[in-house]
């Protein structure tokens, strides 16, 4: 199979482990099991007690019931058990979804920027892949005329990303619905990564939309939202009986099952989801605070402010391509942030604001002060 190099993952590859300051991490805040007891109350003994006396065989092949109970909370009414399929990660779940559905010459949309798995994969898998373009003019959201001309007849999947990485943009209910409008009059599935989902910066629910649409492919995790990346540990949602016997039949190859600790620790925090949810949103609300006034008071650079999320795309004035922009910035302040030409995005760079309030603020300051030296 031939396939792009994972710009994105390439880079964070690179240089993670040596940074000063980690503002490129996606994911909120990480937390450590200790931190995880505390923050839910269970108890922590007893949690042990059962690990240590399972026996190291497989793990529940359709997921255990109660890391299932807890997937199946986070959506709406006419989300079943039997319609969840746990994957190891998020990454893992998007690479079934398109091993599962895709064919050689099958029409597939994707947005554009976004993670790069979404466009690289269905590409590899020697599909017709159709860029739906995210314009700063548009805040970065899916123009539905163009979505509407590319979705010809027989088009097999429109990939979608909400909140979208890496630009923080959050498409509304209404938007969800016109894209659903859209797909099913072509019998399109949409697959939407959703792992961001429920970080908003003001209150209103965040519909998935395996909610929305019979034949959405819900895509989520433990990383991002909940701070368990460590796990690796997702899921698919999606309520279209062909593409669950897809699913669990293409998954037979490669997963057999998830981890006996990944699913037991994930059940834990998933029945505690309110309390997690609502400590990664006031991260992501004051963290956002603080790259916000950044960036107003710092005149060499603008950005689409984020509405969701925990990434935002900051666009620099120097002549300066961005990848040797970032490398720059790394080696002169031990900065670390994310080259916007990982994803088609020149003159950018990606910010991860929820990780450290100290390391954003610090990194911030120390960006100001590179750019002084280059402009």
């Amino acid at each position: 199979m031939d396939i792009k190099p994972f710009a994105v993952e390439e880079w964070m590859n690179k240089y993670e482990s040596g940074a000063r300051y980690n503002i490129a991490e996606t994911c909120v805040d990480s937390i450590s099991k200790d931190q995880l007891f505390a923050l839910t109350g269970e108890d922590k003994a007893e949690f042990l007690d059962r690990l240590c006396a399972r026996r190291l065989t497989y793990g529940d092949i359709d997921g255990l019931p109660e890391f299932l109970d807890g997937v199946w909370s986070l959506y709406g009414d006419k989300v079943e058990h039997e319609h969840i399929v746990p994957t190891h990660g998020a990454a893992g779940a998007n690479h079934l979804a398109f091993w599962s559905l895709i064919s050689p010459g099958d029409r597939v949309i994707s947005v554009t920027p976004t993670y790069q798995q979404l466009q690289s994969i269905p590409t590899s898998l020697g599909a017709d892949v159709k860029l739906l373009e995210l314009r700063p003019r548009d805040r970065f959201l899916p123009d539905m005329g163009e979505l509407y001309r590319l979705a010809v007849p027989g088009t097999k999947l429109i990939v979608i990303n909400n909140p979208n990485n890496p630009t923080g943009a959050l498409m509304d209910t209404a938007m969800l619905a016109d894209i659903t409008e859209i797909a099913r009059s072509v019998g399109a599935w949409v697959l939407c990564d959703e792992v961001y989902r429920r970080l908003n910066q003001v209150d209103a629910h965040s519909y998935s939309i395996a909610d929305l649409y019979k034949k959405g492919i819900s895509v989520g995790s433990m990383s991002m939202a909940f701070s368990l990346a460590g796990l690796r540990l997702g899921w698919i949602v999606c309520r279209d009986p062909e593409a669950l016997k897809l699913f669990r039949s293409h998954r037979d190859y490669d997963l057999i099952s998830c981890g006996v600790f990944d699913e037991m620790l994930a059940a834990v925090a998933l029945r505690h989801a309110h309390t997690l949810l609502e400590r990664s949103r006031r991260i992501v609300r004051e963290n956002l605070a603080v790259l916000d006034a950044w960036v107003a008071s710092e005149p060499r650079v603008w950005y689409v402010k984020p509405q969701a999320g925990t990434t935002a795309l900051i666009f620099y004035k120097a002549p300066v391509p961005s990848y040797e922009f970032c490398e720059g910035l790394y080696k002169e302040t031990g900065v670390f942030v994310t080259p916007g030409d990982c994803f088609g995005i020149p003159y950018s760079f990606r910010v991860g604001y929820a990780y450290g309030r100290q390391a954003l603020n610090d990194g911030l300051a120390a960006i100001s002060a590179y750019l002084d030296t280059i402009t």
